[in-house]
């Protein structure tokens, strides 16, 4: 785990407000997390090369989430002006994915394997080419989380990060799962 704490300190130099070692063990893949993609709680379900059913079913993110022993959880907190600060949540989001794709392209230098789950769908195209065109940049595609059916409040309780923040803030997790 020596080597997790320069992660650690990647973590910090990102901009990520918190971060944490994840044991790759409690990691469940939940079918009613897919059910809630299906309903289209987001949208993207269908939409976005990244989101179900195009990130494969929970069995093949199952045998993927398999090879991993350990990783790192990752989060952005943003502060709100209130709870409908639209704005603020966004901005919190953007900061969040820019970090996170900077430390994920830092990690495959050290782990070219590692599996990065985000938060929210993948936005390194404006518009995803799905389901017209094939992806365009299939080796940035990120998955998050929930498509892979991590119920997320649940892996960092077990994990012992913080999820909740308080009102007047949003919070962003993403993981690196890095063997």
């Amino acid at each position: 785990m020596k080597e997790l704490t320069e992660v650690f300190l990647w973590a910090a130099e990102e901009g990520f407000s918190h971060w944490a070692y994840l044991d790759c063990s409690g990691i469940e893949l939940k079918e009613e997390v897919r059910r809630m993609c299906a309903a289209g709680v987001c949208g993207q379900y269908g939409r976005n090369w990244s989101c179900p059913p195009f990130c494969g079913g929970l069995d093949v993110c199952r045998e993927r989430v398999s090879r991993y022993s350990r990783g790192i959880l990752v989060q952005t907190v943003g502060d709100l002006e209130d709870n409908l600060d639209y704005e603020g949540m966004k901005a919190a989001e953007n900061r969040h994915k820019r970090a996170f794709r900077r430390l994920a392209e830092r990690l495959r230098l050290c782990w070219p394997e590692l599996l990065a789950l985000g938060a929210g769908c993948c936005t390194v195209c404006r518009k995803c080419s799905c389901p017209d065109e094939d992806c365009r940049f299939p080796e940035k595609r990120l998955s998050s989380m929930e498509a892979y059916g991590i119920v997320v409040s649940e892996l960092c309780r077990k994990n012992h990060m913080d999820y909740y923040y308080g009102p007047d803030k949003v919070s962003y997790t993403s993981c690196y799962l890095l063997d």
